[in-house]
């Protein structure tokens, strides 16, 4: 106990003090991750949308291996990605292993299937229902969808936080394609490994209490969003 109370303290310290490793490891951390996400949503939202609103052979299929994908062990995810970027795999002359762009690439492996799965979901719930009334309302094929995506949008929100929260958390993808380079691909997960492996427990408490930060402002972000979309339902209702 006496161990944990002490780190805690130093841990504190060294946020406060600004130290210049932790500054580097937290902001290539979100640089990182909020790439990744940005890909992953550009990939997942169309694609999942597009499969909650056609019908066509092999959906399901589509839809089931999506599903399986979402819970891809990380470690494999980073060995898929070393195997295409290593010197001798198709990706190899780019010479990307070991930098933060394969650091992106596995974790977009990663957070892609979530955020097409989720967002899939939420326009399934809400599809048919909501289409059948904006078809009764007058409205066209676009404007129907468009309705549905504006009203999956909290759905959409849910299934990003929830990505982004798996991928700004992972270890063993970013270790095996990042080489956990010190200044250049060492992110806050890798570190609090490397740390606590050579007993500096202070620093690695310190990083943890960052990656908490980090998810407790994921929540705040999420429930700031709820407010507000519930806020503006209901002023549309009394209108």
């Amino acid at each position: 106990m006496e161990i944990i109370v002490q780190g805690l303290k130093e841990g504190f310290l060294l946020i406060w003090q600004g130290d210049a490793e932790i500054v580097n490891v937290t902001l290539l951390s979100l640089q990182v991750s909020l790439t990744a996400l940005v890909i992953a949503a550009l990939i997942g939202i169309p694609l999942g949308a597009a499969l909650a609103l056609r019908n066509f052979r092999g959906k399901h299929i589509i839809l089931n291996t999506i599903y399986t994908l979402m819970g891809l062990p990380p470690v494999l995810a980073g060995l898929l990605v070393y195997l295409l970027l290593t010197s001798r795999g198709p990706l190899g002359q780019y010479e990307l292993l070991f930098t933060p762009a394969a650091m992106v690439i596995a974790q977009v492996l990663l957070a892609a299937p979530i955020v097409c799965g989720l967002t899939a979901r939420a326009v399934m719930a809400l599809s048919q229902e909501v289409y059948d009334t904006a078809a009764t309302l007058g409205a066209s094929r676009r404007q129907a969808t468009l309705t549905i995506m504006r009203e999956a949008r909290m759905g959409i929100v849910a299934a990003l936080t929830t990505a982004l929260g798996r991928v700004i958390a992972e270890v063993g993808a970013v270790m095996l394609v990042g080489g956990n380079i010190r200044w250049h691909t060492r992110v806050l997960t890798t570190s609090i490994v490397l740390e606590t492996r050579m007993g500096n427990f202070s620093t690695a408490i310190a990083i943890g209490i960052i990656l908490l930060v980090i998810s407790f402002a994921i929540n705040l972000l999420i429930l700031a969003l709820e407010k507000r979309t519930f806020r503006y339902e209901n002023t549309i209702q009394i209108t």
